[in-house]
């Protein structure tokens, strides 16, 4: 598993922890030699995640769309870009050029992400483990509806067969190293 993709909030304005656990796991992705693979922007958690795994050893891969090129919100951080003219074109290549993927907190757009992720994996597009870094409990809500969706039979194939809870980085770790 070298390459790691990342879908995680733009926000600034999010509690300290978020940062903080972002941090240490950036930290592990460069100083374990694997490839972040994330959204591309200098915003809120993306920009803490590239700027610490590119300044702990990472090769850091931004998928930027177009409208964030527009923006002027391009990373500094990035050494390969890779250029898409819609979001839904970035949720395709970070799928595609990730081994794995990790959900950090985030809102609508960290969702969409993971969705799509999910359900391509679902159709069979891929084969790749979605792991949600539950920091401070964050997507406990989600994983109640991820077992409620289950019990009401409208789920094809069992999510808990390649989407994973991690509530700590040791766990986020250990199962990134099982893969």
């Amino acid at each position: 598993m070298n390459k790691i993709g990342v879908f995680c909030a733009s926000s600034d304005r999010m509690q300290q922890v978020y940062y903080d656990e972002a941090v240490r796991f950036a930290r592990w992705i460069g100083e374990t030699g694997h490839t972040l693979v994330y959204g591309g922007s200098r915003c809120g958690m993306m920009e803490t995640i590239a700027q610490t795994a590119k300044q702990s050893g990472a090769t850091v891969y931004g998928i930027v769309p177009r409208k964030v090129m527009m923006a002027d919100m391009v990373s500094d951080s990035i050494d390969v870009t890779i250029h898409t003219d819609r979001l839904s074109d970035r949720k395709e290549f970070l799928i595609n050029e990730s081994d794995v993927m990790v959900v950090m907190p985030g809102s609508v757009g960290t969702l969409d992400e993971a969705f799509t992720a999910i359900a391509s994996h679902t159709f069979g597009e891929h084969g790749k483990t979605i792991i949600f870094f539950n920091i401070n409990g964050f997507w406990n809500k989600l994983f109640e509806l991820f077992q409620q969706l289950e019990q009401e039979g409208v789920v094809n194939k069992p999510l808990v067969e390649f989407v994973r809870k991690a509530d700590t980085l040791e766990q986020l770790i250990g199962i990134i190293e099982q893969l």
